[in-house]
């Protein structure tokens, strides 16, 4: 039976502020001396008295000021700081490891506080000049300015950091340098998302240096992506480099016309729920035939009125990658981009990827991994963790098993594949997509794994090997204690939150001792996967063997 290692870890629960104080333990020695008050420092700039006997700790109060560095990266990619002497611990945005910067505390959070980054003294270790216009203000790629080899090293220590102190893996262990394996960095680090979606706005945000630019009427409408921490705040994208080159075409001819007044188009407005255009989805597939890029451009609108589409269709569909015009319906008041009505308006109503030797129909709402280069570089590892005999008398059950991506691309080596997800649209792309693949020993079954009975598992046999694949929450504790139950000889943790993760991972290999629940499975290894670069994302794969 699995046993807690004796590394004196307590047991914690996922939170960001208790994830960010285990995740960072550098000496405060090496930081007290880069936050003594520089000479051009400004008369209202703070320096952090050292502790006195009555005080131990410094607490911070909202609006001061100071001056510090940034010692590491931690959640959603903030800055961790630690004020000199007394290490209490001050997160920050958009400021990156080696960092000398002047701050403004903006709220404190129980042991920790939050800083706004006022302007850089000297710049951060390892600094590279963003090639993006927008990287400084838009919240798709906040590292863009750190050299990639910095980066995926700050997320594999990331990963290090929260597999021992959440999942109390003991680093001091022999056997763990075996299992934390170094992360896959991403050949691609620019134009590998083949999905984006835009959003249209009445009020185009603008930064402070920009303001006395601002305009009225329709040519301060907005279309791009949201402002970081606002719902209702737009920047204007005119180009993004994470989509294809195709897809910012189609951005650049939108762009250049929607806002034309013969067209009678207008943005939507989330306060007063006013206007028609809502979203522009771009995704990417490519044909089975001539693998050439294919283009699917989906509007979401407030109403159905495909007449004011016309124009905008007529101009996208000279585009040769365009196959798919849609156009989705959404009636209510949120923003979402999935409507209630799909309409095609141009073409067909889906595209095509191929992954694994598998061919994928995909939807204008279908979940796909959005990397498609390294979704071959993930399955793969996945496949490879599994360790299948390929003599198809092997039983696999794919939990949160999506559009069946994951199982179809083991399907040919086993008896019999199982798959389960809360979707129903999902389910119904799995299916098609195994019809289409001539699979017929796979079974897709829609269901909450978060509110499963003592009878789950009582309609497929037991099977040799699980995937896990579970959304940012990570695995319910009923799902959890099913595992437990079941004893499969193999798990396959799938992860893109590596907080969740470590806890889960904890959970099945040492068990929760106030549940009573013993642990039943060992770790075998831990692969950090970086899908997303230039973001704080970070994918693992993780091999649970029984342990015996």
């Amino acid at each position: 039976m699995a046993t807690i290692p004796s590394c004196g870890f307590r047991r914690i629960n996922i939170t960001t502020r208790q994830w960010v104080l285990k995740l960072n333990k550098p000496s405060f020695s090496s930081i007290s001396a880069s936050l003594e008050t520089s000479e051009e420092s400004q008369p209202s700039i703070t320096t952090t008295p050292p502790p006195t006997k009555k005080s131990q700790s410094f607490f911070p109060k909202k609006g001061q000021t100071l001056e510090l560095v940034c010692e590491s990266l931690a959640f959603k990619a903030k800055g961790v700081c630690k004020v000199a002497e007394t290490g209490f611990v001050l997160m920050c945005d958009r400021v990156l490891p080696g960092e000398r910067f002047i701050g403004r505390i903006t709220r404190k959070k129980g042991n920790f506080a939050e800083v706004q980054k006022i302007k850089t003294i000297t710049p951060h270790w390892d600094c590279v000049t963003a090639p993006c216009e927008y990287a400084s203000y838009c919240g798709g790629c906040k590292t863009q300015n750190l050299l990639y080899e910095a980066q995926v090293k700050a997320k594999e220590q990331q990963v290090h950091e929260l597999i021992t102190h959440v999942g109390k893996f003991c680093d001091k262990d022999p056997e763990f340098s075996a299992t934390m394996m170094p992360i896959v960095p991403c050949d691609i680090q620019f134009h590998y998302r083949n999905k984006m979606e835009f959003s249209f706005a009445a009020q185009n945000w603008l930064p402070k240096e920009e303001l006395d630019a601002k305009r009225d009427g329709v040519s301060s409408y907005a279309l791009g992506l949201h402002v970081p921490g606002f719902f209702d705040k737009v920047l204007t994208i005119e180009k993004c480099l994470l989509q294809s080159e195709p897809a910012n075409r189609v951005l650049a001819v939108v762009q250049d016309c929607w806002r034309e007044q013969e067209f009678g188009l207008s943005p939507y407005d989330v306060h007063t729920h006013a206007g028609f255009l809502k979203h522009l989805m771009l995704r990417s597939g490519s044909d089975v035939r001539t693998g050439l890029t294919e283009l699917m451009v989906n509007f979401v609108t407030s109403s159905y009125n495909p007449e004011l589409l016309e124009p905008l269709i007529e101009k996208i569909s000279a585009i040769p990658e365009v196959v798919s015009i849609v156009n989705n319906v959404n009636t209510s008041v949120g923003n979402t981009s999935i409507g209630e009505m799909e309409y095609t308006l141009y073409g067909k109503p889906t595209i095509t990827e191929t992954l694994r030797g598998i061919t994928f129909q995909i939807s204008a709402n279908s979940f796909f991994q959005t990397n498609t280069h390294q979704a071959e570089v993930l399955y793969k590892l996945v496949e490879e963790s599994a360790g299948l005999k390929g003599d198809g008398s092997e039983i696999v059950l794919d939990l949160f098993c999506g559009t069946g991506t994951i199982g179809l691309t083991l399907a040919k080596k086993v008896k019999h594949v199982y798959g389960y997800e809360v979707v129903p649209q999902a389910i119904s792309d799995a299916r098609r997509n195994a019809e289409q693949n001539g699979i017929h020993n796979a079974t897709f079954v829609q269901g909450d794994l978060n509110k499963i009975s003592d009878s789950f598992g009582a309609e497929f046999p037991k099977p040799d090997v699980v995937i896990s694949d579970p959304n940012r929450p990570g695995m319910h504790m009923k799902l959890i204690q099913y595992l437990l139950k079941l004893r499969a000889k193999r798990i396959i943790y799938v992860s893109c939150n590596p907080a969740t993760c470590a806890r889960d991972l904890d959970y099945l290999c040492h068990g929760v001792v106030e549940k009573n629940i013993k642990g039943c499975y060992k770790l075998r290894s831990l692969q950090p996967v970086d899908m997303f670069p230039h973001t704080p994302h970070i994918e693992c794969v993780a091999l649970l063997e029984l342990d015996s």
